[in-house]
């Protein structure tokens, strides 16, 4: 399944019923109990935090992209918690988090990958690869890059969709590392919201999501001497906002040539990946291309965020296609009073032609800057959701002349799965 491009696929308001795209009802609070619990970054806490995931149980901890939900990532029952956690299907793997890069290598079994038809080349084929591993891990560790490889024998099935592939990154965040160090284990952590829903970028948003659920959910903003909130605004906890870029690592099965596939784009581009394979003296032996799939829940994927319905607001959203980006059309009376009961997120003033005509209206960043629009796309898709009266939310197809730059792809990514790749040409 590929996403629908501008002029592809684009469907009427009447049509969208069809796909199952509709508001989610609202939670009752009266029947909802908050079981969570928000904790300070004291060491105190980080030793609890610690001492909870070796158990068994569930903590969520920010990093600089998104929170996450964490569990021990070795452990099969805690893995199994953070699924019916976040509602999640088992099609949709985990990302394993540490703190070193031999801590990563240890998850990652090079030699299974090697060639059984040419039984020469299995030791520089594992030779090759094991040198890429090292080379990126060296090259972008800690930081917003996972990366994916045939997992050791005792990484456990749920963990990688029973796909034979682990993913695993080291965050930089000082937080997240902290608790990794405090665990003394490997921590399992997708975002920590329901299955679908936008991710967070604030102990807030975790606990809209998952207050029903038994996590522990680390926040910085709490003053460690009196418990209480500081005064510090909305300010980001997590800096990059959107998840890590991941990419695959694989060698051949009938030659010593392998390939690294971006299989979903954040902030370290493929470029960025190409010139550190070069440093190395490794360009000879990789090809390293874009294969960003947009699938359904039940296809088991190698790495998360493939689904085609994704970081979407709980209210239905869509893309305007480019003929009425910059409003080049007249409105009819139809589309102005859709439009009267819709959010508009934009990027790049896209569509600041039609802000007169809407409930609410934000731009992630009117000058196009990427860096600005990633870190506050998922709190924007957030705040949609909370505008009384909003039925609708439109963003704009993003059509980009510069496909390198790993956030714009990032930010349209993020935009196209929160509208399920749904391009409409009416606003009615």
């Amino acid at each position: 399944m590929t996403p629908p491009h501008s002029g592809e696929t684009i469907l009427a308001m009447s049509e969208v019923e069809d796909i199952g795209i509709t508001a989610n009802e609202e939670r009752s609070s009266a029947d909802m109990k908050t079981i969570a619990r928000m904790v300070s970054t004291t060491q105190s806490s980080f030793e609890q935090c610690g001492q909870r995931l070796r158990d068994g149980k569930l903590v969520s901890f920010p990093t600089e992209t998104v929170y996450g939900l964490g569990c021990h990532a070795l452990d099969q029952s805690a893995v199994q918690k953070v699924f019916d956690a976040k509602e999640r299907p088992l099609s949709d793997p985990l990302i394993v988090h540490v703190t070193k890069s031999e801590d990563a290598l240890e998850l990652w079994d090079a030699s299974t990958s090697m060639s059984r038809s040419a039984i020469s080349n299995q030791a520089q084929q594992q030779e090759i690869e094991k040198k890429a591993l090292n080379v990126l891990t060296e090259a972008f560790f800690p930081g917003p890059l996972t990366l994916v490889a045939r997992a050791h024998p005792s990484i456990p099935q749920i963990l990688m969709a029973n796909t034979g592939f682990v993913a695993c990154r080291s965050p930089s965040h000082p937080i997240a590392r902290a608790l990794i160090s405090a665990a003394k284990v490997p921590i399992a952590a997708p975002s920590a919201n329901k299955f679908g829903h936008v991710s967070p970028t604030l102990a807030e948003h975790v606990m809209d999501d998952l207050g029903q659920e038994d996590v522990w959910i680390i926040d910085p903003t709490l003053d460690a001497a009196e418990g209480t909130k500081e005064q510090q605004g909305h300010s980001p906890v997590c800096q990059v906002g959107v998840e890590s870029t991941v990419a695959k690592v694989e060698m051949s099965n009938e030659q010593t040539k392998g390939s690294i596939t971006i299989l979903r784009h954040g902030a370290i581009s493929s470029s960025s990946i190409r010139e550190a394979l070069a440093k190395n003296g490794l360009s000879d032996y990789f090809e390293v291309s874009d294969s960003v799939r947009f699938t359904s829940e039940k296809v088991s994927n190698v790495a998360p965020g493939q689904t085609i319905k994704h970081y979407s607001p709980n209210v239905p959203c869509f893309m305007v296609d480019a003929s009425r980006q910059c409003q080049q059309n007249e409105l009819s009376q139809e589309e102005k009073a859709i439009l009267a009961q819709s959010v508009i997120i934009d990027y790049g003033k896209r569509l600041s032609g039609y802000q007169q005509h809407v409930l609410a209206y934000r731009d992630l960043s009117v000058e196009g800057d990427a860096s600005m629009a990633a870190s506050s796309v998922f709190e924007t898709l957030r705040w949609s959701e909370r505008i009384q009266g909003a039925n609708r939310v439109f963003v704009p197809d993003i059509i980009l002349a510069n496909n390198e730059d790993a956030l714009d792809l990032a930010v349209k990514d993020k935009l196209t799965r929160a509208a399920s790749a749904v391009i409409v040409n009416t606003f009615a």
